[in-house]
């Protein structure tokens, strides 16, 4: 499928399935019950918020999975919510994002516990040059390495939903290969066009903002959810082109 293709069906998946939106709507309500609390001064909201949080994590992602699944296969239906699937589901996703952020978690410590007293003991010296070279270099390394993993994390998580295996989803060679079955200048333009239309419907909805009290809610529980519908649906068309 050519980007237009992509975009364009994307930008129709959460209106086609307009009756079921409300399900993603009220998960995402969760998320709104610690602020509120705050907002109420009121501990026992905070604490319901919190675990409310908790519950947030262990449905959505594994929510969203299915969404980038039925992306994968073409399909314009929503996938039906499944507690027990989306629970199962969202364990997978946020064991696969503890695997792929290993790399660049030790980058990070391992700079930090080299670089790092260096860096501050140039700084006491007042070698402010050598410094701001030696933090930026640090700045550099760990965050290229992050970047480079969530690129990989992103189609490993696409493939886990393609393939419904974990084990596949951990094969890295696999997740590049997939990668360059799509095309990198194709990976590429679909991210620039996808951040434009984000940033576009991010511009709306800070009008929407603008609303005392409603205007929040109407962000999180019906605007956030139809951006998130529509990027990780987009991202399952994107990886249809790996056949």
């Amino acid at each position: 499928m050519d980007l237009s293709n992509i975009i364009f069906n994307s930008l129709k998946y959460p209106f086609r399935n307009i009756a079921k939106l409300p399900i993603i709507s009220i998960l995402f309500i969760l998320i709104t019950i610690t602020p509120i609390g705050y907002l109420l001064d009121n501990k026992i909201i905070i604490f319901i918020g919190v675990v409310a949080f908790f519950i947030f994590i262990l449905i959505v992602p594994g929510f969203f999975l299915d969404v980038i699944k039925t992306g994968s296969r073409e399909s314009s239906m929503f996938p039906s919510f499944n507690l027990v699937n989306s629970v199962y589901d969202s364990i997978r996703v946020l064991a696969l994002r503890m695997v792929y952020m290993i790399v660049p978690a030790l980058v990070f410590f391992i700079s930090l516990s080299t670089l790092g007293p260096a860096s501050v003991n140039l700084l006491y010296e007042y070698k402010i040059l050598s410094f701001l070279a030696t933090f930026w270099t640090l700045t550099l390394v760990i965050l290229v390495t992050y970047l480079v993993f969530e690129f990989l994390l992103f189609f490993a998580k696409a493939r886990l939903a393609y393939l419904d295996s974990l084990s596949e989803a951990l094969k890295i060679n696999r997740v590049i290969g997939d990668i360059r079955n799509i095309g990198i200048f194709n990976i590429i333009k679909w991210l620039i066009a996808m951040a434009i239309l984000m940033v576009v419907i991010s511009f709306v909805s800070s009008f929407v903002l603008t609303i005392p009290y409603v205007g929040f809610l109407i962000d999180v529980c019906i605007i956030i959810p139809i951006m998130e519908s529509i990027a990780n649906y987009s991202l399952g068309l994107l990886y249809s082109n790996i056949t």
